[in-house]
């Protein structure tokens, strides 16, 4: 399962692609996001692995990102692994004007192995 999209900013790509790469930064786009861990790697490079903690409802979640490429200010490629689920995630930020950048993403689901986010990918797509 495949999903793309866009979003404008009004902000230079440059600064855009600086905030993205700011762990700090994460819980102001992410919902429920609590830290990012270094487990492997160097910080922000390629190979380098990951544990993301999330906390939402009541309910935890760790996932486990490992950054597949980094080329900022213009992409970034990340694999995202849960005991009921793998994806990968593609970014890139285009200056479409001095002070205008288009941030454009594609997160493809390759494993959905629990039963309720499965029916929910089927019954709801635009969820995911």
């Amino acid at each position: 399962m495949k999903f793309k999209g866009s979003i404008e900013i009004n902000k230079p790509a440059e600064l855009v692609a600086e905030l993205y790469a700011n762990t700090e930064n994460l819980k102001e786009w992410q919902d429920g996001f609590v830290k990012k861990e270094l487990l492997s790697g160097n910080e922000g490079s390629p190979g380098a692995v990951s544990q993301l903690y999330y906390s939402q409802g009541g309910r935890n979640m760790i996932l486990k990102e490992t950054i597949v490429s980094i080329d900022l200010p213009d992409s970034f490629e990340g694999h995202y692994h849960h005991k009921h689920m793998d994806n990968t995630m593609k970014c890139s930020f285009v200056s479409i004007a001095p002070n205008k950048t288009r941030y454009e993403y594609e997160f493809e689901y390759l494993r959905i192995d629990w039963l309720l986010p499965r029916l929910m990918a089927i019954l709801f797509p635009g969820l995911y």
